[in-house]
C-alpha cells in the first residue's frame, strides 16, 4: 500500500497545472521542483509565459504534452475544467498584479489553488478573495517558503516552550541584496521591470512583495498578529 496519503486516497497523484514560471523566472523552477520532491503531484498543463511563443517553447522544454501547453490562462482553465483527466489544482507564480484575477478565475472553475506570495496587491482584493474561498469551499494555499526551514521551526518551538521567557519586543528583517548594486538598476530607456512598477508589484513595492516574508515569520514564530 502506498505511504503517500494523496495516492492512497485518490489512487493517483494530484494533477497540477501551472501559470507563469517560464523563461527567466527563478521561483517557477522552485515550484516545479518542490512538486516533484513532494511526490504528490503530476505536472500536466501550463501557461508558462504571457508571450505565446515563449509559452509554447517553455512548455515543450519541460515536457508538457503539446495539446496541454497553453498561451492563455483563461483558455487553459476552461479546457482543463472540461477534461475528464483535467488538472485538480492550479499553481500561480506570476507578477503580483495577476494573483487576484487568476485565483478568482481558477476557483470559479472548481480548481484548488496554490499561489505565490503576496496574496494580492490590495487589502480589498484580499478580502474579496477570502470571501470567494469561503463561498467555494476550495483550498487556497499561499506559499511562504521560509516557514519550512528547520531554524524557523526550532525558533517557533523555543518561543512556544517559554525558553526565551516573556517576549516584549520583536524585531524582524527580511534583507535581500540582489538590487543593491546600482549597476543592476533598470535602464531608464526601457520599460520598468515588474518589481519596480507599483501597478504590477503593488503600491508598497518591496514592503508588500518581499516584506511579506518578514510579516509571515513574525506570525509563525511568535504566533501573534502584527498591530
Amino acid at each position: 500500500m502506498s505511504t503517500n496519503p494523496i495516492i492512497s486516497m485518490l489512487g493517483r497523484r494530484l494533477r497540477l497545472a501551472v501559470i507563469g514560471g517560464g523563461p527567466g523566472s527563478f521561483i517557477g523552477a522552485m515550484h516545479r521542483q518542490a512538486a516533484r520532491l513532494d511526490d504528490r503531484y503530476t505536472l500536466v498543463a501550463g501557461v508558462l509565459s504571457s508571450n505565446p511563443d515563449r509559452a509554447m517553447q517553455a512548455g515543450a522544454a519541460i515536457g508538457l504534452p503539446a495539446d496541454r501547453i497553453y498561451t492563455s490562462v483563461m483558455a487553459m482553465l476552461d479546457a482543463e475544467a472540461a477534461r475528464d483527466d483535467g488538472a485538480d489544482v492550479v499553481a500561480i507564480m506570476t507578477p503580483n498584479d495577476t494573483h487576484f484575477e487568476y485565483t478568482i478565475a481558477a476557483l470559479e472553475r472548481g480548481f484548488d489553488v496554490i499561489c505565490d506570495k503576496p496574496m494580492t496587491n490590495t487589502v480589498a482584493q484580499a478580502e474579496a478573495l477570502h470571501q470567494k474561498v469561503e463561498e467555494t469551499g476550495l483550498i487556497f494555499c499561499l506559499t511562504h517558503n521560509y516557514t519550512g526551514y528547520p531554524m524557523v521551526r526550532q525558533a517557533k518551538a523555543m518561543v512556544a516552550d517559554g525558553q526565551l521567557g516573556t517576549i516584549r519586543l520583536v524585531q524582524v528583517e527580511y534583507a535581500q541584496g540582489g538590487k543593491a548594486d546600482a549597476a543592476k538598476d533598470p535602464d531608464p530607456k526601457r520599460p520598468l521591470p515588474w518589481r519596480y512598477d507599483p501597478v504590477k508589484g503593488g503600491p508598497s513595492l518591496v514592503m508588500g512583495d518581499i516584506g511579506t516574508h518578514a510579516h509571515n515569520l513574525v506570525r509563525i514564530i511568535k504566533g501573534l498578529e502584527v498591530t
